[in-house]
């Protein structure tokens, strides 16, 4: 009855888990995944300020009698994104390559030996004290061995090379961006999700309103699906739960 207990508690466990985006997923029976609807990032529950440590406040200098604008590009208007609202393009061109190989070794050999062959002349007292003769020379003996012997191997590569349009969602104190992307393409019944997010600086976009997602700091990129390929590309949700909850 217990066994059956716990067993029932797993399958109500991973029911409710699961419940929420299961009806959901059984209401789109026989229909393409629907895409999400534009929002403005800033009124979701999940967004955060970003605050960050910030330099002293610099008051720009204005040029009497001249046409030309501190930090303009264009002669007669700067084209990049400086205010909130204002859309920039991220180039995403990664191709990261990683290798490490690694082994280690250890052996240890221990041996201690205690022996008390003279003490004052009662050592041959000893017989009498334990069940069996010993030799008062070779009292107590101790070994001990140890080995020990590990290898690890990583061979990572990665290669992705898109462009997404951001938004600048909030202007920093020292004039840093903070942006935030998201695309969604849909091709058949699965859904491509793109979503990117950071901060720059006004300095890293360039002349054609772009800026490299190297450029980006405390950078967020994600690239990931959903539909009927990432459906039966995830293990179920008994398999996850299992491979959480089971120490062997």
């Amino acid at each position: 009855m217990r066994h059956m207990a716990l067993v029932a508690s797993l399958i109500g466990a991973t029911a409710l888990l699961s419940g929420c985006n299961a009806m959901k997923r059984l209401s789109e029976v026989g229909e393409a995944p629907k895409l999400s609807s534009i929002d403005n990032p800033t009124q979701s529950e999940s967004y955060r300020p970003v605050s960050l440590p910030m330099p002293a406040p610099q008051v720009a200098e204005s040029n009497p009698n001249s046409l030309w604008r501190s930090g303009a590009r264009s002669f007669f208007k700067d084209q990049r994104a400086n205010q909130v609202g204002d859309i920039l393009t991220v180039v995403v061109d990664m191709d990261d390559n990683a290798a490490l190989a690694n082994t280690t070794e250890r052996s240890r050999a221990n041996a201690e030996d205690l022996g008390v062959p003279n003490l004052f002349g009662l050592e041959s007292e000893f017989s009498k004290v334990l069940p069996e003769a010993i030799d008062p020379s070779a009292m107590v003996g101790l070994s001990s061995n140890t080995s020990n012997k590990g290898s690890g191997t990583l061979d990572r590569n990665e290669a992705i090379n898109l462009r997404v349009a951001a938004i600048v969602i909030q202007v920093l104190p020292n004039g840093n961006y903070v942006i935030h992307g998201r695309q969604e393409i849909r091709v058949n019944s699965e859904v491509r999700e793109v979503q990117i997010a950071g901060v720059i600086r006004a300095a890293d976009i360039t002349s054609a309103n772009e800026v490299q997602y190297d450029k980006i700091a405390e950078a967020r990129i994600s690239y990931g699906g959903r539909g009927t390929i990432s459906d039966v590309q995830q293990p179920r949700y008994g398999s996850e739960v299992l491979d959480i909850i089971l120490p062997f």
